[in-house]
């Protein structure tokens, strides 16, 4: 059962004489002419409603994200806010409510909203970027630590019931061909965005030196980002690859049997951003022939991955199951970013389709 809580009223700040976007409809701050706008949230969140003050206009409203429909009292709702809703979920929501104006996803990339068929021509869709940049980098550092430190192995000692003695006692210092440490580790991060600007601090304060590559090149606090034209000559200089890519056609298959080939023997792959961007058979043909050293994927195309499915018995593969983020820090205050700007008319923050 929702429960409605009508928002306290605070005085309006709200800036005069903005252009609003078209096909915005912009409530008035004045509760004696704007009938009430509902915003839906998800029960998949904990959502302080207190902390979404100042829009006596607005009415706030839980709805279930795994149900299959959304109930009818709630269709004529204008906001609608996502976090880890089912696709059928989302499906019903984009054919039902008919007075949605925007969309306030909390995933750093919305592509189950952008699948579920809402009509991007009236509806304004924004993601969450920034709300997951701290907990995605920390896994990420935990994978590349994981690979270096081989902690995967002594597990698997250790769950044999034997002594993993050839990764303990006196070893080699940084060997070249190896990545046994992040000292002096030569990193390279693909798709260097907030996430990566959170997670580079981490891998230079152990010593790794860090480039970057993106869309477009460019120095990034203090770090260089190259063009995706130069992979052909970053890939062989790399000792571990950092994937942070989005899920869109124009990333899928982006590191193909072809690009593996350029790394060298001992270089490892972590994959954090998105499944698509990961050619996952010619990975796992890399991994049985040992042409990388390893792989650690926190994202696949499919998910769950089907049991039985060849990636669970790769060589020297670490696997987690989407665990980076799961977490939208601040999301709150985004939302309530967001809520003003929009009464406002102004631009909305983290925005993919435009109204």
């Amino acid at each position: 059962m929702y429960q409605p809580l009508l928002v306290a009223e605070q005085p309006s700040s709200r800036p005069q004489n903005l252009s609003v976007p078209k096909g915005f409809s912009v409530a008035s701050n004045d509760p004696r002419t704007a009938a009430a706008m509902k915003l839906l949230y998800p029960n998949t969140l904990k959502l302080d409603p207190a902390l979404l003050s100042g829009f006596p206009t607005l009415t706030l409203h839980s709805y279930d994200a795994k149900a299959p429909t959304v109930p009818a009292n709630l269709l004529d709702a204008e906001i609608l806010v996502t976090w880890c809703n089912s696709a059928a979920n989302l499906s019903f929501a984009a054919q039902n409510l008919s007075q949605l104006k925007w969309i306030q996803s909390l995933a750093a990339g919305p592509n189950d909203v952008l699948a579920a068929g809402f009509d991007a021509s009236r509806i304004a869709v924004t993601t969450g970027s920034g709300l997951h940049d701290r907990t995605v980098a920390e896994h990420a550092l935990g994978l590349l630590l994981n690979a270096a430190r081989r902690f995967y192995e002594m597990r698997d000692f250790q769950n044999e019931g034997k002594w993993p003695g050839h990764l303990g006692g006196p070893q080699p210092d940084r060997e070249p061909g190896t990545f046994r440490t992040l000292r002096d580790a030569r990193v390279l991060i693909w798709g260097y965005g907030n996430i990566a600007k959170c997670l580079t601090p981490y891998l230079v304060g152990l010593g790794a030196t860090v480039r970057g590559v993106a869309r477009g090149a460019g120095v990034r606090g203090g770090v260089e980002v190259f063009a995706e034209d130069t992979l052909a000559e970053l890939l062989p200089e790399t000792d571990a690859l950092v994937m942070i890519l989005p899920g869109d056609a124009s990333t899928r298959h982006a590191l193909n049997k072809e690009r593996l080939g350029l790394l060298p023997k001992h270089a490892w792959v972590v994959n954090v951003g998105r499944g698509s961007s990961v050619d996952e058979d010619a990975l796992f043909e890399a991994l049985e022939k040992e042409e990388i050293g390893g792989a650690a994927l926190d994202v696949f195309e499919q998910e769950p991955l089907p049991e039985g499915n060849k990636l669970y018995g790769a060589k020297n593969l670490i696997m987690s199951p989407h665990a980076a983020g799961g977490r939208p820090q601040g999301s709150e205050a985004l939302v309530v970013d967001n809520l003003r700007r929009f009464f406002a008319g102004q631009e909305l923050r983290n925005i993919v389709s435009k109204l």
